[in-house]
């Protein structure tokens, strides 16, 4: 999804001037009043931001190869995790064992990038679909659990194996979730590797052609 508050100022950036030239020509080679003049640089300056809005998205849209129905299941379910990473964000950081900072930090780190990279590129979506209708949903379930079971002033060993239980499948879960993060991303891994093969077979084809009499005496 395009950035909310960036696409904000492009439309307001082309949407004032239209604003104040129609008003100026409602005043001047019209010549309406002044609240008049007022009311149609107004809805002149909201429809440029309409045409503008319908514009940038639609161009968005076509730029990653998505059809309007891919685009608003995607952005629907984008919004839906946003607000599960909240929750999960409350949770990690609500929960007081020391020991498992960095992992919490990790795991964190990872959802955020996972969802960050999917809101700039929709498409990447199809390749994280575990992570958002599973993954996701169960670390945030689980770290609820763990904060719930945690903040209850007298344990009993029940609950003390379910701690440690719950601790250990959250463990599992980080290194489910870099999983997650490696697919998202394999495609760009799979170019580069074909980018760096391509680089060093055209520096090899220098090589051949700068010292041809070398290299058949090295063979």
């Amino acid at each position: 999804m395009m950035n909310p508050f960036l696409s904000f100022i492009v439309r307001s950036f082309v949407a004032v001037p239209i604003t104040v030239i129609t008003w100026l020509i409602c005043i001047f080679p019209i010549g309406l009043t002044f609240w008049p003049s007022i009311g149609y640089a107004i809805l002149g300056g909201i429809l440029t931001h309409i045409v503008l809005s319908l514009y940038m998205n639609r161009h968005f849209i076509n730029k990653h190869q998505l059809s309007r129905k891919e685009y608003r299941y995607i952005k629907k379910n984008l919004v839906e995790a946003k607000q599960k990473i909240n929750r999960l964000n409350k949770n990690l950081f609500t929960i007081r064992d020391l020991a498992s900072v960095k992992q919490r930090l990790d795991i964190l780190r990872i959802t955020k990038k996972i969802h960050k990279m999917t809101t700039k590129e929709p498409k990447r979506f199809y390749q994280a679909e575990q992570f958002y209708f599973s993954h996701l949903d169960s670390v945030v379930e689980l770290t609820e659990k763990y904060n719930f079971l945690s903040s209850q002033p007298k344990q009993n060993t029940e609950m003390g194996q379910s701690l440690i239980e719950t601790r250990r499948t959250i463990n599992e879960l980080s290194k489910v979730l870099e999983e997650d993060l490696y697919h998202v991303i394999s495609n760009d891994i799979d170019t580069l590797n074909f980018e760096i093969d391509v680089a060093k077979h055209t520096i090899n084809k220098q090589k051949d052609s700068k010292f041809p009499e070398k290299n058949r005496w090295l063979k």
